[in-house]
């Protein structure tokens, strides 16, 4: 059926920041002595909160991270955004058209929501339905995030339909009971290995011109009443 609720993951789905995100987050790595490749940065972190990020590189690459290389690389980070942070092409001409309740749930934090949407003129269309994932117990794959959002929005988890960029958050969609769009409009989407882990973890549809959106959740509508 039409979705109550149109759920966003922020970053590669708002705002074309996956590229910058990985090229902060390589050079924390490298600063705390590490050494991971693009690809691989791609595969174990995309989508996924920074707690979950500091535990998977202790755990599987040995690598601790101390609170002055989170600092260093948050300040990169915001450089990069302010400097090279772009929204998605098409995303400021939808919203309005969508004619449905939307709202915005990230791994990042919500101060960087935020930034991110500021920067790229997006916040005035998307405030105050903000959600972070330092609101929740669990980071994606879990579904702590988007039952959150739609807890918060007042729409039943059947009801939405999440877009995603991340094979964890299309994870994180499904455990939650949600339908969900895998979007591959974002400069980092270009990677052969991120395309086909996207493809594999079954999204119920793969689009990549944003502009398109209006027109495939009405579709959802159409084919269930052709049904």
């Amino acid at each position: 059926m039409t979705p109550e609720l149109v759920i966003f993951d922020c970053d590669g789905v708002l705002v074309d920041s996956e590229a910058l995100s990985v090229s902060a987050l390589l050079g924390m790595i490298k600063l705390a002595g590490g050494s991971l490749s693009e690809d691989d940065a791609y595969e174990h972190f995309l989508g996924k909160s920074m707690k979950s990020v500091r535990e998977i590189l202790g755990r599987d690459f040995g690598l601790e991270l101390t609170d002055q290389h989170l600092t260093a690389m948050r300040v990169d980070l915001m450089r990069k955004f302010r400097e090279e942070l772009r929204p998605i092409s098409g995303i400021s001409e939808i919203l309005p058209k969508l004619g449905l309740p939307f709202c915005v749930a990230s791994s990042g934090t919500l101060e960087r929501i935020r930034y991110a949407l500021d920067v790229t003129g997006l916040l005035k269309l998307m405030e105050p339905h903000l959600f972070s994932a330092a609101m929740v117990a669990r980071g994606k794959p879990a579904p702590d995030l988007f039952l959150h959002a739609a807890a918060s929005m007042r729409a039943h988890p059947r009801k939405c339909l999440v877009i995603e960029d991340s094979p964890a958050g299309i994870e994180a969609a499904r455990a939650a009971g949600m339908r969900v769009f895998g979007f591959t409009g974002g400069a980092h989407a270009g990677n052969p290995g991120l395309k086909a882990r996207l493809a594999s973890s079954e999204p119920d549809f793969i689009f990549a011109d944003m502009l398109q959106l209006p027109d495939l959740i009405a579709g959802l509508g159409a084919r269930v009443r052709a049904s």
